[in-house]
């Protein structure tokens, strides 16, 4: 059976803020209403959304517009990353995106290393171009100099 729901905040995969979802019954009541992502759609709720939803779409802006300064400063900025490798250029272990953010981190760039946008660890040592997904609407790309320590 499926409840309707307004969004108090941004679900991945179903909705941004102040959308009004179905869902199912089970997923409303043990995952969104309890973790306050959600609130029934009821007339007070929803009065009490068009009342907040200045504030919601100005605090958006200024996520996006933070973003966007991020993304030109990744634009500019470059990483090297020193590793143990062997003879044929593979290394001992791997590049990860902890490491990525651990090294942006050292530059003064903080970035959630669930944002960056590596497929599959680096295993070898090369020049990469690593794709930062900064916000729902802005992206960016950084890149990665894995190089012999």
């Amino acid at each position: 059976m499926a409840v309707e729901l307004i969004l108090m905040e941004n679900v991945d995969d179903l909705g941004r803020i102040g959308d009004v979802v179905k869902v199912a019954d089970g997923y409303a009541r043990n995952y969104l209403v309890p973790r306050k992502l959600a609130a029934k759609a009821t007339q007070g709720a929803l009065r009490q959304l068009e009342a907040r939803k200045k504030q919601i779409e100005e605090e958006r802006q200024q996520m996006v517009r933070s973003a966007q300064e991020v993304a030109a400063m990744l634009q500019k900025a470059s990483v090297t990353i020193p590793v143990q490798a062997g003879d044929d250029e593979k290394l001992y272990g791997s590049v990860g995106n902890k490491q990525i953010a651990d090294a942006l981190a050292e530059m003064n760039i903080h970035i959630d290393r669930r944002k960056i946008a590596l497929v599959e660890p680096i295993r070898e040592l090369g020049v990469y171009t690593i794709d930062v997904l900064l916000h729902e609407d802005v992206s960016s790309s950084i890149k990665v100099w894995v190089v012999r320590a």
